[in-house]
C-alpha cells in the first residue's frame, strides 16, 4: 500500500550546471505519487529551462549570488505559507540555511535538508560557503528533521563540522535509465563525427575545466601511457574544454599528447557521448561527494576508471578501477589495466554488462524517489 501523496515544495539555491540540480530536475519529473513544487533563490541558470519543458513550477526569487534580500526573504515565507507543504526539502547549504530558517518561521515542522558536497577546503571553497556550512552545522539539531545526503562520504565530513549525526540519511543519486543506456547506434555515429575507427581504444572525461578536476594529473598519466606504447585517444568533453583554452593546450604540448586527444567542448548528448567512449576516467582531486558522471557513464555501459574521490569507489565498485588522487604513476597503471581487459573482447563485453548492471541495481531514479519520500514520512512523524 502506497503511503499517502505528500505536498513537497523544495527550496534550492540557484539551477546552475550541477549534480544537486539535475537530481532534483530527476525527482520532480519522475515522481508522479507525491506533488512538487520549486523555489530558487536566484535565478534560472542553465537549468531553468529544462524545468520548464518539463512543466515542473519554478518560482525564482532574484537573490543575488551570496546575498539574502528582505523582499525576498518575505516572498519565501509568503510562498510556504500559500503552499502550505507538509515538508520542506532545501537542497545545498545556502537553501539549507535560509530556506530551513524562514520554514521554520512559517510554521512548517517537517524540514529536511540536502548535502551535495564534501568539499569544503580553504583556497578551492569560498570563504562565505564555508561559514553557511559551519552556521547550519550550529543550526542542524533544531532546524532540520531529516538531513539527506547523496554519499555517505558527504556524511563523514559534516559529522566532523558538528552536524546532528543521528539526523542524517544517504540517499544515493537516481537516474532515468531509459536515457541512460547502451546504443551502439548512438555510439557508431559519436566515432564517425570523431572520425576514430570502432577499434580504436577512448578514454573520456565528461568535466568542467576546473583545479577540482584535476585535468592535469589526466595528461600527465597519458603521457605516461603513451611513452610506454600504448596506442589510444582521449576526450575531453565540458566547458573549457576547447582549443580557445590557451592553459590547457600548454599542458597538452608540453606533455606531448596534442595528438592524442580530442577537445570536444560543452555537448548537451551526454548518453551519446558515454556511448562512444570505450572507458570514462575522472581524474579529481578533491570535492566530489556522489560523482554522477560516474555512474552516467556505467549506466551506458562504460566501465570507469576514477580517483578515490567521495563516493567514487563505492559506485564503481568492482566493475572498474580506483586510483588515488593526484598520483599520475598511479592513475596511468590504471588505465593500462583497462587497456589491456579491452583488448579481450569476451571479457571487456562482461565488464561493461556488469557496469551497466550496477547502475540499474542501485541507482535508479525510482530507488532514489523511495529514498526521498521514507525520509519526508519520517520527517512527518518526528
Amino acid at each position: 500500500m502506497l503511503a499517502k501523496p505528500l505536498k513537497v515544495l523544495h527550496v534550492i539555491t540557484g539551477l546552475t550546471d550541477g549534480g544537486a540540480e539535475d537530481s532534483l530536475y530527476q525527482l520532480c519529473h519522475n515522481d508522479r505519487h507525491n506533488v512538487h513544487r520549486v523555489v530558487c533563490l536566484m535565478d534560472a541558470g542553465q537549468y531553468g529551462s529544462r524545468f520548464d519543458a518539463a512543466g515542473i513550477e519554478v518560482v525564482y526569487l532574484d537573490m543575488p549570488r551570496g546575498r539574502v534580500t528582505p523582499p525576498g526573504l518575505w516572498r519565501l515565507w509568503r510562498i510556504i505559507r500559500e503552499f502550505q507543504p507538509d515538508v520542506v526539502q532545501t537542497w545545498m547549504y545556502h537553501a539549507n540555511l535560509v530556506g530551513g530558517v524562514v520554514a521554520r518561521l512559517a510554521g512548517v515542522k517537517a524540514i529536511c535538508w540536502g548535502i551535495h558536497n564534501s568539499n569544503l577546503m580553504p583556497g578551492a571553497t569560498k570563504r562565505s560557503t564555508i561559514w553557511v556550512a559551519k552556521a547550519c552545522g550550529a543550526l542542524s539539531r533544531v532546524v532540520p528533521s531529516r538531513i539527506v545526503s547523496c554519499s555517505q562520504h558527504a556524511v563523514d565530513v559534516h559529522r566532523k563540522l558538528r552536524y546532528a549525526a543521528m539526523k542524517f540519511v544517504v540517499v544515493p543519486n537516481g537516474y532515468n535509465l531509459s536515457l541512460l543506456t547502451l546504443d551502439a547506434a548512438a555510439r557508431a555515429r559519436m566515432r564517425a563525427d570523431w572520425k576514430l575507427d570502432d577499434d580504436m581504444p577512448l578514454f573520456g572525461m565528461v568535466a568542467r575545466f576546473d583545479p577540482q578536476k584535476d585535468h592535469a594529473n589526466l595528461i600527465a598519466a597519458l603521457a605516461q601511457l603513451k611513452g610506454l606504447g600504448w596506442d589510444f585517444r582521449c576526450a575531453l568533453i565540458g566547458a573549457g574544454l576547447d582549443a580557445d583554452n590557451h592553459e590547457l593546450i600548454g599542458l597538452l604540448e608540453d606533455h606531448g599528447v596534442r595528438d592524442r586527444v580530442l577537445l570536444v567542448g560543452r555537448r548537451s548528448d551526454i548518453p551519446a557521448v558515454m556511448n562512444a567512449l570505450d572507458v570514462h576516467v575522472l581524474s579529481s582531486r578533491f570535492g566530489e561527494a556522489f560523482p554522477n558522471v560516474l555512474s552516467e557513464a556505467m549506466a551506458c555501459g562504460t566501465p570507469c576508471v576514477s580517483t578515490d574521490v567521495g563516493d567514487a569507489a563505492f559506485i564503481v565498485g568492482d566493475t572498474g578501477w580506483i586510483a588515488p588522487p593526484g598520483d599520475p604513476r598511479a592513475l596511468a597503471d590504471q588505465l593500462a589495466l583497462a587497456l589491456e581487459e579491452h583488448a579481450d573482447a569476451p571479457a571487456w563485453q562482461a565488464r561493461k554488462q556488469c557496469a551497466h548492471q550496477r547502475v540499474v541495481d542501485s541507482f535508479s531514479v525510482q530507488r532514489m524517489i523511495d529514498g526521498y519520500s521514507a525520509s519526508w514520512h519520517q520527517a512527518c512523524h518526528v
